[in-house]
């Protein structure tokens, strides 16, 4: 309890906010994609989505689930979020490769939409209450996600 009091108060961004930030920047790029027309400018933006989304799952993946997967009631939760981004993982290879010229290239952003609202929605209404819940001191956990996505952003 007293953990998640010092979660709440410290000003530096927690692992819990820095996710959402995350999640509120690809509904965006994809409320962009529905709004572009111009066949180049779809393709900027599926870029910009898949790139956002490839950084976010490893720093999710290496980092974030780990630290919660010890945790009470916790794994079993963890473990259908990393099945949810292996199907999110091969719609952005599919797309990453495709073009807005292709007969189902509109129908895969759809669908990778759909997939992340749906695992936005469970991490956000389920997982991150039950995290907040626990012992983990989330500022330490954020800056070491803030950091490795900074790494990865280099990188690309």
């Amino acid at each position: 309890m007293l953990n998640t009091i010092k979660n709440k108060l410290d000003p530096r961004p927690n692992a819990i906010s820095l996710l959402k930030d995350d999640h509120r920047e690809v509904e965006a790029l994809f409320s962009a994609y529905q709004e572009a027309r111009d066949k180049r400018r779809q393709k900027s933006i599926v870029l910009k989505i898949c790139e956002a989304l490839e950084a976010h799952t490893k720093v999710e993946e290496k980092i974030f689930y780990p630290a919660i997967k010890q945790k009470k009631d916790l794994a079993d939760m963890v473990n259908e979020a990393v099945v949810e981004h292996a199907g999110a993982k091969k719609l952005i290879r599919e797309l990453k490769n495709g073009s807005p010229a292709d007969e189902l290239y509109d129908a895969k952003v759809t669908v990778l939409e759909e997939y992340i609202r749906h695992h936005v929605k469970e991490e956000e209404s389920e997982m991150f209450p039950k995290v907040e819940a626990t012992d983990l001191d989330l500022v330490e956990l954020g800056e070491r996600m803030s950091a490795a996505k900074e790494r990865l952003l280099e990188a690309a």
